[in-house]
């Protein structure tokens, strides 16, 4: 940690939990690995092995981690550079532990627990969720296998950034933390009258774990969910001008104009009659 100590406020909260991180990650494990740059302190590059009994088992994974100057107050971003089948490629991954959702996010998470986290999700379904991709298995165990020769510019051959036979399994507490993490699904782009996208849909949750089955209970039943869609595309329609009158009413309106019309003339010509009795007299 030396090469920092010149270079940034080691006053600094972020500074000094970053700091205290990256000694803590030294030893690299046989499920995941993660430093920050030589030049950086704020970016770090992580290495993880697929989940076993997945698609992804014999998959090593590569990937970055952009911390804000804020961090361990705002959440991090996480984006993948080896191709998985899972996630996007150099793309912020949607996660409730990442800078998409800065509101889930909770300062006792640390890096770690974001590797673990992600290990941990690999094998859920990413229907709606942004950065997320839904291959086939068998196009999943290819991409596994090429995953392993894969070299970063920065680390090198990432297979060489994860030890073997090093465990360090999850503590009771970061097991809790893990069970918190919920994939965000990706906004519903509904662009209205002032070109502003508004709209959010929920992903279907894995009902094999708890932690998200409990969470899916809280949400509105499918019946008051439909309400609610139908409530807003009303509402969206009027916002946006494109409201319409039904027929019948249309026609209404147009049988009161021409009565008004006939009511009208009828008063005209009485005047008329009124004045040219006037002007004989």
């Amino acid at each position: 940690m030396d090469q920092y100590q010149g270079k940034y406020n080691t006053k600094s909260t972020s500074v000094k939990r970053l700091m205290r991180e990256a000694t803590e990650l030294q030893e690299a494990t046989e499920d995941y690995s993660a430093h920050p740059l030589d030049e950086n302190l704020f970016e770090w590059h992580f290495t993880i092995r697929g989940p076993p009994d997945s698609d992804f088992a014999e998959g090593v994974y590569h990937g970055r981690i952009l911390l804000p100057a804020e961090y361990p107050m705002k959440p991090p971003n996480i984006i993948l550079l080896t191709p998985n089948g899972r996630f996007e490629v150099n793309k912020k991954i949607c996660l409730s532990i990442s800078g998409h959702h800065p509101e889930t996010w909770q300062p006792s998470w640390s890096i770690r627990t974001a590797l673990l986290a992600l290990i941990a999700f690999m094998p859920t379904p990413g229907i709606g969720t942004i950065g997320s991709l839904d291959f086939t298995p068998e196009e999943r165990k290819k991409l596994a296998a090429k995953s392993q020769s894969y070299v970063c510019p920065e680390c090198g051959k990432i297979t060489d950034e994860l030890a073997t036979g090093v465990s360090k399994p999850a503590t009771e507490e970061e097991k809790s933390l893990i069970d918190c993490v919920a994939f965000k699904a990706e906004e519903v782009q509904e662009p209205n009258n002032s070109g502003e996208t508004e709209g959010e849909t929920t992903v279907p949750e894995d009902t094999s774990l708890p932690s998200l089955r409990q969470r899916a209970s809280a949400l509105h039943s499918p019946l008051e969910t439909a309400g609610a869609n139908v409530l807003d595309g009303a509402s969206t329609s009027v916002n946006s001008g494109n409201f319409q009158a039904p027929a019948h009413t249309a026609n209404i309106s147009i049988l009161d104009q021409h009565r008004s019309l006939i009511i009208m003339i009828v008063v005209m010509a009485i005047g008329l009659l009124v004045l040219r009795r006037l002007i004989l007299i």
